[in-house]
């Protein structure tokens, strides 16, 4: 597995991260085992990028990933949590009383004195813009705390916003296929300022990897049932916020471009290949359930880049299938 190093990040990371979502709530249900052997399997494969939330199962991931942390302590592995949504997304929760408070929970989650990298959780637009937020990151920094400090954001706009702050180590942005409008301003401004990008949601939950059907159903405690329209949370973080019908549709006629152009990688390895093609990615963090999931997104980095001829045939997908659902929005 490639190591990537942006400037700001100062670490080296795998181009191939584990998104530690699935590990804690929101997927349906993962046992103890099941995120134990994920884990391994991602270590196994090259992988050192971890990326969780103090809000994934209340915790739980951060902690498994923080007990997994503990008994590998030679792998240099490198640890993103993020916090933030613990209370109403207000200007005024974003207080230092409450950022010492979350970083606290999830030091003590991922036993660990000082944390690799802290990213704020998709925050209001004047949260990112406010002085205080970097006045208290910056003391967390020189406190020992953080060593960094990134945000996750939902616009480009926001991006485009956290990165004029100098310190502002890295960017968790949604980017896929299906989710274009990051390559031509947040990529770009990436490259000129050595800011990291973090690329979440790879495979538009999963639409992307070419298995679904209209008929498609999942768990009442599976995200991808509850928040279809946005009731939860931000819905651009479900399916990419491309409607299921019409991405189940497009995701087929990816699949039979993917068959065309790559016959020998899935659907899914191909989505994270594209993504790795971009300029200015630093590392893509898809999730899985299961070692055999982690194993195949991790066996992408493998393969070569994309021809020019299957990335316009995509482009084109894009702009008469999805752009109409999503560009404008994020």
């Amino acid at each position: 597995m490639d190591k990537r190093l942006a400037t700001r990040l100062g670490s080296p990371i795998s181009e191939v991260g584990l998104g530690t979502w699935q590990l804690g709530t929101d997927w349906g249900e993962v046992t103890e085992q099941d995120a134990h052997e994920v884990l391994e399997t991602a270590l196994e494969n090259g992988i050192n990028f971890i990326d969780t939330a103090d809000v994934y199962g209340d915790g739980r991931s951060e902690q498994f990933v923080g007990e997994f942390r503990k008994n590998h302590p030679d792998e240099q592995l490198f640890i993103a949590t993020k916090m933030g949504r613990r209370g109403p997304q207000e200007f005024d929760e974003y207080s230092k009383e409450h950022f010492l408070e979350w970083n606290d929970r999830s030091r003590k989650n991922l036993q660990m004195d000082t944390l690799d990298l802290v990213q704020l959780h998709c925050p209001p637009t004047d949260v990112i813009t406010a002085q205080r937020t970097y006045d208290y990151l910056d003391e967390m920094v020189d406190t020992g705390r953080i060593a960094r400090y990134g945000v996750s954001v939902e616009t480009c706009e926001q991006a485009l916003l956290a990165m004029e702050r100098e310190n502002v180590a890295s960017i968790q942005i949604i980017m896929n296929i299906f989710r274009r409008k990051p390559l031509e301003q947040v990529l770009p401004k990436a490259v000129e300022t050595g800011t990291a990008i973090i690329v979440r949601v790879p495979l538009a939950s999963g639409l992307l990897s070419g298995k679904y059907t209209k008929d498609t159903t999942f768990a009442p405690t599976d995200h991808r049932t509850y928040n279809r329209h946005g009731e939860a949370f931000d819905v651009g973080e479900t399916f990419a916020g491309v409607p299921f019908e019409e991405g189940v549709q497009a995701s087929q006629e990816f699949s039979a471009l993917c068959a065309k152009y790559v016959p020998d990688a899935t659907p899914a390895q191909v989505a994270l290949r594209w993504i790795l093609d971009q300029e200015g990615v630093t590392t893509v963090i898809p999730g899985g359930r299961n070692v055999s999931q982690v194993s195949a997104n991790a066996n992408a980095a493998a393969l070569a880049p994309l021809s020019s001829e299957f990335k316009a045939q995509l482009k084109d997908l894009y702009d008469t299938s999805i752009r109409g659902f999503v560009h404008d929005k994020w």
